[in-house]
């Protein structure tokens, strides 16, 4: 069976549960596009509000950093990781992994609370280095940027390790022991072999934090600061403080937009790879 026949074979298996997840996600997306066009008025004046914000535009470039920050530290960590695991035997690389899904035995909630008392000024971290150097240690670091950062890649590195691994382990052991034998130095290798061809796992896990930081609440709201509002806790200002609804649906829609957008090259690669292997 050839690339595109088992992708349309796929295409038919996964149909019926793709229409009835659509048919149910679509009133309630319908809904929010409905409220940021005011409902019956049809008016595009909540757009127009928006663009003009100070506060949209600040939250905005908020979210934008503090996500590509986020993914671009997470791939870091997670290609380490990956990396690690691809070259464990398997049995060992099964115990690895469920480490590295233990993130997700917790709550994000629960989570984010317990890094309060781990990086809190009275938490665990400043309370060991106030017994190590014998003064008090009081580092910020909660309510301010440094917090988001750790409370998003604890959560996000999973999500790049298990896409890059799978890249890695789908390498030719062959192409290695050609570049072993033509004497090719570790580092020459691995930018000539190990990242070029990895790239499918990066952009997919890539593409996948990104899409994931964009809508964060919890992290910033508990482990931020009043600079680190982020556009899904102006949806919650607009919803709880000022009670507008239109300002926060089309806070969403452009959210979902920004998804769509960064969703692209996933899809653009994954094609590209189904045309190639046809």
């Amino acid at each position: 069976m050839t690339g595109a026949e088992s992708s349309r074979a796929a295409a038919a298996f996964v149909s019926p549960a793709a229409i009835v997840s659509l048919a149910i996600a679509a009133v309630p997306l319908l809904f929010i596009l409905y409220t940021s066009l005011g409902g019956a008025a049809l008016s595009l004046e909540a757009f127009e509000n928006l663009l003009t914000s100070t506060l949209f535009k600040r939250s905005l470039y908020t979210t934008l950093e503090i996500s590509v920050s986020a993914s671009l530290i997470s791939l870091l960590l997670g290609y380490v990781v990956a990396l690690h695991l691809a070259r464990q035997p398997p049995r060992r690389r099964a115990v690895y992994m469920v480490l590295v899904l233990l993130p997700f035995w917790t709550s994000i909630l629960v989570k984010s609370y317990a890094f309060t008392v781990i990086l809190g000024r009275e938490g665990v971290i400043n309370l060991v280095l106030s017994w190590v150097f014998g003064t008090q240690v009081a580092l910020p670091m909660i309510l301010n940027r440094f917090g988001v950062m750790v409370g998003m890649t604890n959560y996000l590195t999973p999500f790049i390790v298990f896409p890059v691994l799978a890249s890695l382990l789908a390498i030719d052991p062959a192409l290695y022991r050609a570049a072993d034998i033509m004497s090719a130095r570790p580092m020459r290798i691995f930018f000539t072999i190990t990242l070029p061809l990895s790239l499918p796992g990066i952009v997919a896990g890539v593409s996948s934090v990104m899409v994931m930081s964009l809508g964060f609440f919890v992290i910033p709201a508990l482990l931020g600061g009043r600079q680190d509002v982020m556009l899904a806790n102006l949806v919650d200002f607009y919803t709880r403080e000022t009670l507008d609804w239109n300002m926060a649906a089309a806070i969403g829609v452009l959210l979902l937009a920004m998804v769509v957008l960064l969703s692209a090259p996933a899809l653009w690669m994954r094609r590209n790879q189904l045309a190639g292997k046809a």
